[in-house]
């Protein structure tokens, strides 16, 4: 299967939602009018594009109709996915050798199976991968990591349970040295219940890998699931504020109907989407382009 036609089968809620209340709304407007655009707002506001983008986006649309004069609601309907894709952009990530990539996530959102997908992605363009598993509080993080890990074929370094995080980091960095890995992906807690701790092990971690791997490039990922809506942008806010985020990976667009998240991060924080869970494969983890991110959930 085509990347595309796995972001649009990935997107096939988030499609159904609205790509179906926009066909609704083309065939019950002749003309564009006020009313045309409240509805519009609401639709995007629905598919959790967020509020202010989703007016942001509908104000720039109606601007360009009015000045050209443009009163086709279907006409009206592609500008608007220029528009939204405009304000995404498509930014990939730059694979950097060696690099430390710190993902980070609250429990539960595919922090483990986004690694081993990242891992393996990594990989098959040739680059030399070691996992980290510095999420020594959760029980049986590393077992899940090392499955993962043996998924993608890549060697995984791990203490036991409980272990300090920073430790295993270090270690990690030896074994990234010793074996001239060009990313070592690292596993951190996703604790968000106690923000000063979460913010000093990242600094700690952060710390070790300036110090002790100064070659190295240090990036951070933030996984959010897209299936929590408007909370997922809460962790963003919440994770940006204690660390030096590169931007966000978005898991289980495939199960839900609200993948304009994507677009609220984006437009209320300036963070890129980097890549987009869109199965449970593991190539199902793809580098986000906006055109056809907007065109999967469109519909067309």
């Amino acid at each position: 299967m085509g990347l595309f036609a796995k972001i649009k089968q990935g997107l096939t809620r988030t499609r159904d939602n609205v790509s179906g209340r926009m066909d609704e709304l083309t065939q019950a407007y002749k003309e564009l009018d006020d009313d045309f655009y409240e509805d519009l707002t609401d639709i995007l506001i629905m598919a959790d594009v967020g509020v202010t983008a989703a007016e942001g986006a509908v104000a720039k649309l109606r601007a360009k109709c009015e000045g050209e004069k443009i009163g086709d609601p279907a006409k009206a309907r592609g500008i608007l996915k220029d528009i939204l894709a405009e304000t995404m952009g498509s930014e990939p990530m730059r694979l950097e050798s060696p690099m430390v990539l710190l993902v980070i996530g609250v429990n539960g959102v595919g922090k483990t199976t986004s690694i081993g997908k990242l891992a393996a992605r990594f990989k098959t363009v040739g680059r030399k991968v070691i996992i980290c598993a510095a999420d020594t509080f959760r029980a049986a993080a590393a077992d899940q990591l090392t499955v993962w890990a043996e998924r993608a074929n890549v060697p995984i370094v791990k203490r036991a349970e409980g272990a300090d995080p920073a430790s295993v980091v270090f270690d990690g960095i030896q074994a990234a040295k010793g074996n001239h890995a060009d990313v070592l992906i690292v596993d951190t807690a996703g604790r968000l219940h106690n923000k000063a701790h979460l913010m000093e092990e990242l600094k700690k971690i952060s710390r070790i890998a300036a110090r002790d791997y100064p070659e190295a490039s240090i990036k951070a990922l933030l996984v959010i699931d897209a299936t929590t809506g408007q909370n997922g942008l809460t962790q963003a806010q919440v994770f940006r504020d204690v660390a030096q985020l590169d931007g966000i990976i978005l898991t289980k667009l495939d199960g839900t109907a609200k993948g304009g998240i994507a677009i609220a991060i984006r437009q209320e924080l300036g963070l890129p989407v980097r890549y987009i869970g869109v199965g449970e494969q593991l190539d199902d983890l793809q580098p986000f382009e906006a055109k056809e991110f907007i065109d999967a959930m469109f519909g067309e």
